[in-house]
């Protein structure tokens, strides 16, 4: 589902990633670790297309990145930030839809397909509610929907548990788990929470001198 080959990025001529080679088979879930400026976030920002200049080769479900437009790949990738990056003035609900509206999906799928994921992540009855009026692992659960909602292959997670205490975190993470197991949704998880990421059975990466490593 995801494969790096040879792939280097630099900024201002200073390498970040050096030579990266990995692949993610499609169901897996991965989570991806480094230390502070070892390139995770530089990864996954090739991999959702923030990123165009690198060096190298990224499979997407088998096509080449380079041979696919922006929204045909953000079609079946959806994205997770530790920030959350929900709209201030919109609901949960509308927060959620606007994924579906982007894509001009009709109102009526997007509304079913909308509360249905709301109650999935455990906020039935919050659709009319604000981010503001929530709380951290609540926001970031409106997040989880929102990315879910057209039905990704892939999902990719800078970070989603940092903004949040442990409990939250490992709800959320026990959350995406679950997703990934009922929805054979490939996941790659950049964190640090080290301690919890331990209890999970799950492949790990790491992010070392450039390079990635099991």
């Amino acid at each position: 589902m995801i494969q790096m080959t040879h792939v280097e990025k630099s900024y201002r001529s200073i390498p970040v990633l050096t030579d990266v080679n990995f692949s993610i088979r499609r169901g897996e879930f991965v989570f991806l670790k480094g230390g502070s400026g070892s390139g995770k976030s530089t990864l996954l920002k090739i991999l959702y297309r923030d990123i165009e200049d690198y060096g190298g080769d990224v499979l997407l479900n088998g096509q080449s990145l380079r041979s696919m437009s922006r929204y045909e790949s953000r079609r079946i990738t959806g994205t997770i930030f530790q920030t959350f990056e929900l709209l201030d003035r919109k609901t949960v609900y509308e927060n959620v839809a606007l994924a579906g509206e982007v894509l001009g999906r009709s109102e009526q799928e997007i509304r079913e397909e909308t509360m249905s994921l709301l109650g999935k992540v455990g906020l039935s009855g919050k659709e009319d509610r604000f981010p503001h009026e929530l709380s951290g692992g609540e926001q970031q659960r409106v997040a989880i929907a929102r990315a879910l909602l057209n039905k990704p292959l892939v999902l990719l997670a800078d970070e989603p548990t940092g903004n949040l205490d442990p409990d939250n975190a490992e709800n959320i993470l026990e959350l995406l788990k679950q997703f990934n197991e009922a929805e054979g949704i490939t996941m790659l998880i950049v964190t640090h929470a080290e301690e919890l990421t331990r209890r999970m059975a799950a492949r790990t990466l790491y992010v070392r001198g450039g390079r990635v490593e099991e």
